[in-house]
């Protein structure tokens, strides 16, 4: 990954140690930016997160990818900063994928109750998909889906359908296509 700030005018100037942000073309979706995040995001660097993304929008890409898989922490504050993306981008027709997201970090999203405004999505291919058709498909928007463990309640979320293991009682899980919860 190249750093390709140079995409959007004005990106580099400002700085922020604790959240690096490196901008890449989304290729194949039209106004598409991947946006890769290493660090993190809190109360002290929401505000420099914010201008930087208003400065993506107003160079006009309106379907961006946040790639999460090196943000470390997101606080309430730092969610606040992607519900503020959507209001900013959804009237201009765009959307919004957050991609690769670390356990603890969807965590705050969930305990928060916004897990469910964002598109989540494990690969780059499934992200371009959802651009490319503007939904997910009827056979597989029953996913990510969020359910109790059959055996000791906790919630957890599926991605697809398959078997796993329950992050608490360590139960062997198995979910259906059309996402049905069986042990085993």
């Amino acid at each position: 990954m190249g750093n390709n700030n140079n995409l959007v005018p004005g990106f580099n100037d400002e700085r922020d140690d604790s959240l690096k942000i490196n901008l890449e073309k989304l290729d194949g979706v039209e106004s598409g930016l991947v946006i890769y995040l290493n660090g993190y995001i809190d109360t002290y660097n929401s505000s420099f997160f914010q201008k930087r993304i208003q400065k993506v929008v107003e160079a006009g890409f309106i379907n961006l990818v946040f790639n999460c898989a090196s943000l470390n922490y997101v606080s309430s504050t730092g969610i606040g900063s992607f519900t503020a993306f959507l209001k900013m981008i959804k009237p201009k027709g765009g959307d919004i994928v957050l991609l690769e997201i670390q356990a603890k970090v969807y965590e705050v999203f969930q305990l928060l109750g916004f897990s469910q405004f964002f598109n989540i999505k494990d690969s780059m291919q499934e992200a371009i998909a959802f651009f490319k058709t503007g939904t997910v498909s009827s056979s597989e928007s029953i996913f990510p889906k969020i359910f109790s463990c059959p055996v000791c309640s906790k919630r957890l979320k599926a991605t697809k359908s398959g078997r796993f293991r329950c992050s608490e009682c360590k139960s062997i899980l198995a979910i259906d296509p059309q996402g049905q919860v069986f042990l085993g």
